[in-house]
């Protein structure tokens, strides 16, 4: 977990140059400015261990960024943030949202797992903390009150997909859908039914594989032969991460030559620096000829000052590109600094919570959004393109899909 002091958020100022921060991240002076409020602390949960470490870790990397580039002050309050142990389960998200709790947070952030999300709802409605989610957001997540994302539903990036595919694929077309087990690839594939399935169908039945930690080099061997004996035109899948790369990989083991589709957490991260085998490898080679496109609400390269600031200072502090992960944690920060300053004075959970629906559009990395009425982002979605980035795989905005939200 980086560690980042106000020396560091100099140094990133320097680099950066103060126009652009004062542009691109908000009030741009909290940095220099003295706090003039008491001391507050935010509860951050996310996964330290297992298969989510990685998205865990950007999360932190990216609500620390926004704190380090802002004097570690929220709304002239300087921050504390105290990390919990996300685990894997609702208990284990239960028993890290009552140690926050129990520490005095003012709010909480993070969460990674639609599991963990769905156990810890009752807690937190209850405790009348606000929770700025900013990973897990399952569709049957309704009716919240105290629990606020600023990440997606995760409907959206299947939904963006299915119109699309309507619109560029024959009718007749053959799409074999492929995800792990889980509420997740339920609520993608729902999406991609409600874009698709509009004077059409899709023929083929989801194909849910077990949710594999870490999936051996045949674990999806048995499921895709089966698909693929049905000369599909198209497949489209819901696997981040480890899965993401296995699948992948054992698509094209079978003999799969065609397009892939996907949400964009499929090559989100580290996922194409590990398909990506050089020049003459194999697996780069089917993916330029093949192609993957992918939905997401965030790509690095996307051309906004926001994110030329977001996605630079990110770069110098962490040495990778950020990813929809770190950006939709940076807006958790950036909408709680905003609440906050709404207050004013000694804020109270439920004063913030209030103020939350009031701080109306947010520029962001991802270009500008504002909370719709269930508590989550009205915002783009993209449709990206892995391709050659200089010597490197890379997700490439290809245009804009829809507006969801």
């Amino acid at each position: 977990m980086a560690q980042m002091n106000r020396r560091r958020a100099l140094q990133l100022l320097a680099a950066l140059g103060t126009t652009g921060l004062v542009a691109g991240c908000g009030s741009g002076d909290d940095a220099d400015e003295a706090p003039s409020g008491s001391p507050i602390k935010i509860g951050l949960i996310a996964p330290g261990s297992g298969p989510n470490k990685a998205i865990g870790d950007e999360i932190t990397n990216g609500f620390q960024l926004f704190l380090s580039t802002h004097g570690q002050q929220l709304g002239g309050h300087p921050v504390t943030v105290v990390p919990a142990e996300e685990g894997d389960s609702a208990a284990t998200g239960k028993a890290a949202v009552d140690r926050l709790l129990k520490e005095g947070v003012l709010a909480l952030t993070g969460v990674v797992s639609p599991t963990v999300m769905t156990g810890i709802r009752d807690s937190v409605e209850q405790a009348r903390v606000p929770l700025i989610g900013s990973n897990a957001s399952p569709a049957t997540l309704q009716g919240v009150v105290y629990i606020w994302r600023t990440s997606y539903v995760l409907d959206e990036p299947g939904f963006a997909l299915g119109e699309y595919l309507r619109q560029n694929l024959d009718p007749s077309s053959r799409i074999a859908i492929f995800g792990a087990q889980g509420q997740g690839s339920q609520d993608v594939v729902a999406g991609l039914r409600r874009g698709y399935e509009q004077g059409r169908r899709l023929t083929e039945d989801p194909i849910y594989t077990p949710d594999y930690p870490n999936p051996g080099k045949s674990a999806y061997a048995g499921p895709i032969r089966k698909a693929l004996a049905r000369k599909p035109d198209a497949v489209f899948c819901h696997y981040t991460g480890a899965q993401a790369v296995q699948f992948v990989k054992q698509l094209y083991d079978e003999g799969y030559r065609g397009p892939i589709y996907a949400p964009g957490f499929l090559t989100e991260g580290t996922v194409l620096e590990q398909l990506d085998d050089g020049e003459k490898g194999r697996d780069r080679r089917l993916i330029e000829q093949n192609g993957i496109e992918t939905a997401l609400n965030y790509s690095a390269d996307l051309n906004n000052t926001p994110n030329r600031v977001f996605a630079s200072a990110y770069r110098k502090t962490f040495n990778t590109s950020p990813t929809t992960y770190a950006m939709a944690s940076y807006d958790a920060a950036q909408v709680l600094d905003k609440a906050i300053r709404l207050v004013g004075g000694e804020p109270t959970p439920s004063q913030v919570n209030l103020a939350l629906g009031k701080i109306g559009q947010v520029d962001s990395p991802r270009g500008s959004w504002q909370f719709n009425q269930p508590r989550t982002p009205q915002q783009k979605w993209y449709l990206r393109k892995v391709q050659l980035d200089g010597r490197m795989l890379s997700n490439v905005v290809i245009n804009e899909l829809a507006t969801l939200g």
